[in-house]
C-alpha cells in the first residue's frame, strides 16, 4: 500500500471509530487510537499479546485490558476480524476496504498465506442460487505444510 492510500486508509479508520464511540458514548481515548493505527500500519495476523509488547516497546501506556477491550470494539465497528485458525490462539487483521479473501496455515511454523480465487466466488454465488441463501461472508482455511523446510520437518516427524 502506498503512503497516499494508507494516510487516506488511516484517516477513513479513525473517522469510523469516532463516530462508533460517539454512537456507543464510549470514550475516545488516544490508546485505541494509537491502537488502531498501530494494526492498521502492519500488513499481517497478529494475535493481542504481540500487539500489546510492540505498543509497550513504543512506550504506550496500554494494559492487556485495554488491548483486549479495544480489539472488541474494533472487531464491533468492523475494523478488525478475529479468527481461531486451530489453535488456542486468536490471531486478528485488519478488514477495511480487504476484500474476501482465503488462508493457507502452516501447521508446522505457523506462517499465515491469504489467496483469493474466483473460483471459490463462483461456487459462492452457485450455493446461494441452488439454496436461496444469502451468503454474507465466509472462511475458508486450509491447514497444511508450507515450503521445502517445513515439509522435511514434517517427513522427519512422520518417521
Amino acid at each position: 500500500m502506498n503512503t497516499t492510500t494508507q494516510t487516506d486508509t488511516l484517516k477513513r479508520v479513525k473517522q469510523i471509530l469516532e463516530n462508533y464511540l460517539v454512537d456507543k458514548k464510549l470514550r475516545k481515548t488516544p490508546e485505541r487510537f494509537a491502537l488502531l493505527e498501530a494494526i492498521y500500519t502492519r500488513d499481517d495476523h497478529f494475535d493481542a499479546e504481540t500487539l500489546y509488547v510492540e505498543m509497550k516497546m513504543k512506550n504506550y501506556k496500554v494494559s492487556r485490558a485495554t488491548v483486549y477491550n479495544t480489539l472488541d470494539i474494533l472487531q464491533e465497528c468492523k475494523l478488525v476480524i478475529k479468527h481461531q485458525f486451530g489453535s488456542k490462539l486468536a490471531r486478528y487483521e485488519k478488514s477495511f476496504g480487504y476484500q474476501q479473501h482465503d488462508h493457507l496455515i502452516c501447521v508446522e511454523c505457523n506462517k499465515i498465506l491469504e489467496f483469493c480465487d474466483p473460483r471459490i466466488r463462483n461456487i459462492q454465488s452457485m450455493v446461494e442460487d441452488i439454496y436461496g441463501f444469502k451468503i454474507d461472508s465466509h472462511s475458508l482455511n486450509f491447514y497444511g505444510t508450507c515450503s521445502e523446510d517445513c515439509a522435511e520437518r514434517q517427513r522427519r516427524k512422520e518417521r
